[in-house]
């Protein structure tokens, strides 16, 4: 496993004590000490390859009963080391199916940019304000990707103790885009940004529960209790859930677990009657609280206020409200002392005591969340809120690190360094490769800095960089190199380089990834790389045996030399064996070739060879003598011709030898006749050069055409007298 350079030699890969926790990731490779040497390769996705050897034998070492010894020294192991954290919350089916559903909203924001960059004339205004819109538009085609928000479920019979709905369990991902969202994006609701951070806590703060105490599970343990609780209002916990869930906002649940109280009870209510009403009056209290917000969801309670104004003039008639009840005579009367400190103690976070919210909050959020509610529902401005964020901290300690809360101290420090990496540490790259967006939607400053190009970086700006390295995760693996090109088109630095690699690399092995590199080609038109493709697809299946692939694939990519010469190479071919037989095998190619292939004389032999034996075929089998005319006129041609070679002459006439003897008036006048007599003495007189190449024909088969010819001469002599 990795180790401290100091440490002994169990450490495969050591690292300097200069590197403040290193992440470690212990490798079971069961490889004996001592090891000689070790190999790191990138696999697919996020997976490493690492080759564990063994040092070689020492020859001088091995003796007779070495030998078999030696076979356990030699040799390693190789295994895979998964990088990064897998908290199980999102599946790798449901990763790639994010990472494709994020392509065509990144595809069309990145046209949009294109286009409003064309569009110099307009004021700089304008082209803000839309571009703004289209950022808008694809936040929330990614947000929606990630989830849609949770429902309410509408049952019938509404369960009177299920204080928290069951609701689809959220994920880490789409709390850390929401909350990129509200702060860099969704400029509609910026004055109601307090309000945002409650609703956005509400959604997600049972994700802080799952490393550390929050709201969310004392009220999760609170609900299991109220089963089997018979007095509720004499349990802590109930008054503790209570005070939690007011601080933060959540005033359906504070008013449900108020109708709970055991003097609604009928059997109680005429000797606890004060008790009743002092509970009633808080939750009426609760259930109108003002709440400035563009409007109150169904199944909410408050009071929304959509200005200023309306809102302090709610608030103060609703704290007046408040300091009466908390200045009542009823407190003295009311003789069940849980439920009177109880109610005090929900009246004193309404009123803004800092001290009671504090005891009330499990997390440093959720009490940044309550200043909001009670304290300081007019906070504006990232720097008010970053230091009351750092005074929560202070009041609220948190021992475990968390990416969602790192990420909001960089959102609120102003910090889109932090940031960045927070989400590349904690969400992975595809978050940092299209949150980017999100930074720079509303700020020059982030938007330079994140387009600037950094020498040290290679040329490229922070934002290429995150690109190519989300194009590099989608291209490691097999079901998502596709939907790298659009990412690797977006970086026009070292983009299109890249890109070319990656085609280049994809394998001609299977048809359907070869048709679909060579869309790729065709869709960013790199005309020089399809036309490598299909070259690099024709070799592989030529050598493989399929030859009419090959051809197939050589002819797409216009590649005149290779077919040049495996037209010479099938010529050459056939010519060494002129049989029947041999000629069906290569007549499928001759045809998938065609007859203008390059230079090749012998490919336009062959075309014309094959027709003439498909005519010859159909005479003899017809008895037809216009056909037998017409493939007289083929073969002559055929002599005629300079690109026959000689070792075809033989063959041709000893093919039309029953032609020759056609019944009825001959087929060949004298000249002709007399032609093919030269073409057979020319062939007598080559057969006596030592690199004449004989054709696989029976003995008799010379004596046999010269018969039919001498024969087929003289009927044409006397027919033509």
């Amino acid at each position: 496993m990795p180790g401290r350079p100091s440490d002994s030699g169990d450490s495969i890969v050591p690292f300097s004590p200069a590197v403040q926790d290193p992440v470690v990731y212990p490798i079971r490779h069961g490889v004996k000490p001592p090891i000689f040497r070790v190999y790191v390769s990138w696999s697919r996705g996020n997976l490493l390859h690492v080759t564990c050897l063994r040092p070689p034998p020492d020859p001088d070492t091995m003796g007779g009963s070495g030998d078999e010894g030696s076979e356990e020294e030699i040799g390693g192991k190789v295994v895979e080391v998964k990088l990064g954290t897998d908290d199980g919350e999102i599946s790798e089916a449901q990763r790639r199916r994010i990472a494709y559903g994020s392509v065509p909203p990144f595809a069309l924001l990145q046209s949009r940019k294109n286009s409003l960059a064309a569009l110099s004339r307009m004021p700089s205004s304008s082209i803000r304000t839309e571009w703004w819109q289209h950022v808008l538009e694809y936040s929330n085609s990614i947000s929606s990707l990630l989830g849609e928000p949770s429902s309410r479920p509408t049952d019938v019979i509404e369960d009177p103790k299920m204080v928290l709905q069951p609701v689809e369990e959220p994920t880490s991902l789409k709390a850390a885009w929401q909350l990129m969202e509200i702060f860099y994006v969704d400029k509609q609701l910026s004055s109601w940004l307090p309000e945002r951070l409650v609703d956005w806590l509400a959604d997600y703060d049972s994700l802080l529960s799952r490393t550390e105490g929050a709201i969310y599970s004392r009220l999760a343990r609170l609900q299991k209790k109220l089963v089997n609780l018979q007095v509720i209002e004499d349990d802590p916990d109930y008054w503790e859930g209570l005070s939690a869930a007011l601080t933060v906002g959540w005033l359906d649940i504070v008013v449900k677990l108020l109708r709970l109280h055991g003097s609604y009870r009928e059997d109680q209510l005429d000797n606890r009657e004060t008790e009743n009403g002092l509970v009633e009056a808080i939750a009426v209290l609760v259930s109108i609280m003002p709440r400035m917000r563009p409007d109150i969801p169904e199944g909410r309670l408050g009071q929304c206020c959509k200005t200023k104004p309306d809102f302090m003039k709610a608030w103060e008639k609703w704290r007046g409200h408040i300091s009466k009840l908390e200045c009542s005579a009823f407190w003295v009367q009311c003789g069940h002392h849980r439920t009177r400190d109880g109610l005090r103690n929900l009246l004193q976070i309404m009123l803004g005591n800092i001290k009671n919210i504090t005891a009330a909050t499990c997390h440093w959020l959720e009490l940044f969340i309550s200043h909001f509610i009670f304290i300081r529902p007019f906070t504006v401005g990232l720097e008010g809120m970053h230091n009351l964020a750092q005074k929560c901290m202070q009041l609220k300690p948190s021992s475990i690190s968390n990416g969602l809360l790192s990420l909001l101290i960089g959102i609120l420090g102003e910090n889109p360094e932090v940031v960045l990496a927070e989400c590349s540490k904690s969400f992975g790259s595809w978050m940092v490769a299209h949150a980017i967006e999100l930074l720079a939607a509303d700020s020059d400053y982030t938007d330079v800095l994140l387009h600037e190009e950094l020498y040290n970086l290679g040329g490229v700006s922070i934002e290429e960089l995150h690109r190519l390295v989300y194009a590099q995760v989608l291209s490691s693996h097999t079901l998502t190199w596709q939907i790298a090109p659009t990412y690797l088109a977006s970086c026009p630095k070292q983009g299109l380089g890249l890109l070319e690699i990656l085609l280049c690399k994809q394998p001609v092995q299977s048809h359907q990834i070869t048709l679909k590199t060579l869309e790729i080609c065709r869709l960013y038109e790199l005309e020089n790389i399809s036309s490598g493709v299909m070259k690099i697809a024709g070799m592989y299946h030529w050598k493989h045996g399929r030859k009419g692939s090959g051809i197939y694939w050589f002819q797409q990519a216009r590649d005149i030399v290779r077919l040049d010469r495996i037209a010479q190479e099938l010529f050459e071919s056939i010519g060494k064996s002129l049989s029947d037989d041999s000629f069906k095998q290569w007549e499928g190619l001759i045809e998938l070739l065609g007859s203008d292939v390059g230079t090749s004389r012998g490919l336009e032999f062959l075309h014309k060879y094959r027709d003439f034996k498909r005519s010859l075929q159909v005479v003899l089998e017809g008895k037809d003598a216009s056909a037998a005319r017409r493939t007289m006129e083929s073969l002559i041609q055929l002599m005629r011709n300079p690109s026959t070679p000689q070792r075809f002459w033989l063959p041709l006439l000893h093919d039309s030898v029953k032609l020759l003897n056609w019944k009825g008036h001959p087929l060949l006048n004298a000249a002709e006749t007399t032609l093919l007599l030269n073409k057979l003495q020319e062939l007598s007189i080559a057969k006596l050069r030592p690199d004449f190449c004989d054709a696989n024909l029976p003995s008799h088969a010379l004596s046999s055409v010269r018969l039919a010819l001498a024969s087929n001469l003289g009927r044409a002599f006397l027919e033509e007298s």
